[in-house]
């Protein structure tokens, strides 16, 4: 399956082909009211730690130190992508953050963490899990 996920500015106005609108930074944008938003949600837990979040604002660390790390934050709870991911079979999910340079941040990491998580569960669905499942084959061999 398809799944389209979006990536912008949390400063720029809200499209009307968005279904679904999360904030995903940790802290909340400057100078902006919630109602102004059209908010879905704001989701902090699968933005970066605090602590790797500011070794990255920084410079302290690379981008690829910040992304390798925050792929393992991603890789050791990855029921921190749950809700996103129930947003993503819905419809379109637009992931917001107040980031300055969107290639730059954790937003494209946590796409293709979702698409990966994503793609996961659908083939674990195809698959047959118990063997009720697998009778209509041997009964055929």
């Amino acid at each position: 399956m398809s799944y389209d996920i979006v990536l912008r500015r949390i400063y720029r106005p809200a499209a009307s082909e968005d279904s679904a609108r999360v904030l995903v930074d940790r802290l909340w944008p400057r100078g902006k009211r919630r109602e102004s938003l059209a908010l879905t949600d704001w989701y902090r837990d699968a933005s970066p730690s605090p602590a790797l979040r500011r070794q990255y604002h920084r410079q302290e660390i690379s981008f690829a130190v910040f992304a390798a790390r925050y792929r393992g934050e991603l890789r050791d709870d990855p029921d921190s992508l749950l809700p996103l991911m129930r947003h993503a079979r819905q419809g379109r999910l637009t992931l917001l953050s107040a980031a300055r340079e969107l290639d730059d941040s954790h937003l494209p990491l946590l796409r293709e963490a979702l698409l990966a998580a994503l793609q996961r569960e659908d083939a674990e669905d195809r698959e047959p899990t118990s063997p009720p499942c697998f009778a209509h084959q041997t009964q055929r061999d």
